[in-house]
């Protein structure tokens, strides 16, 4: 959880860059290690389950998966399921502004992979 001032110096940079620049915004919506992971992960597969993401994200605390996912159901990228059955069934998957960042997202994975370690 974000704690810092709404007016202070970073705060406002960060508003106009994200409003200004393409690549900043893009970098706060799917920016970190968890996001990318995630959606990457629902490219590859359409639909998880919850316990199959946290299962995929080695090292994730529940916490911070329920906060990554509940972003990115924030800003339209993930869709969140629940079938109401017992015992409780929960899936995500993108939505179709989530399935448009799939260049992007294999493109960054091809330049990482020719990079790597060099």
């Amino acid at each position: 959880m974000d704690v810092r001032k709404e007016n202070s110096t970073n705060s406002l940079n960060e508003i106009y860059w994200k409003e200004n620049c393409g690549i900043a915004f893009t970098l706060a919506m799917i920016g970190g290690r968890w996001k990318i992971n995630i959606l990457t992960f629902l490219l590859n597969e359409e639909k998880l389950r919850y316990s199959e993401l946290k299962n995929r994200l080695v090292g994730i605390s529940e916490r911070m998966l329920i906060a990554k996912l509940k972003e990115l159901e924030k800003d339209n990228l993930v869709n969140r399921i629940v079938h109401h059955q017992v015992p409780p069934k929960v899936e995500y998957e993108l939505t179709d502004l989530g399935r448009s960042l799939k260049e992007i997202l294999f493109l960054m994975d091809s330049w990482g992979e020719s990079n790597v370690a060099k």
